[in-house]
């Protein structure tokens, strides 16, 4: 069974690339995602919604956090983001991971400041 911290690797390369069904296959049925522009969604139709939005994605590692005998794992990371419109913005995230006892995404909570990438999500509707 991979580690937390390999998934995770794997999340930002899939991510990264816009594999869609790669990243969907590291949750678990349940999983869900909790985004501050998006909402809550079951992962797949997030990922599905994302990447509709998305013409490209460059991700930059900051950093891995890991708590000791913990279900979770944070990842820090630069997001380039290019949406379908060509509108680019960047700024930094933290990803909280919380794993299941397969470690399978049960949930994934994305934390960034989203003033600039709001209103042009809006603009996409």
């Amino acid at each position: 069974m991979p580690t937390k911290k390999e998934i995770a690797i794997k999340y930002l390369d899939y991510l990264e690339k816009g594999d869609i069904e790669q990243i969907i296959n590291l949750f678990n049925d349940q999983g869900i995602v909790d985004s501050p522009i998006y909402g809550i969604k079951k992962a797949d139709a997030f990922y599905r919604e994302l990447s509709s939005d998305t013409t490209n994605s460059e991700l930059h590692l900051k950093g891995i956090f890991e708590e000791t005998n913990s279900n979770k794992l944070a990842l820090y990371f630069h997001y380039k983001w290019t949406l379908k419109n060509r509108q680019k913005v960047a700024f930094d995230v933290v990803d909280i991971i919380e794993f299941d006892a397969s470690n399978m995404i049960s949930k994934l909570k994305i934390i960034y400041d989203t003033v600039k990438s709001r209103g042009l999500v809006r603009e996409l509707e």
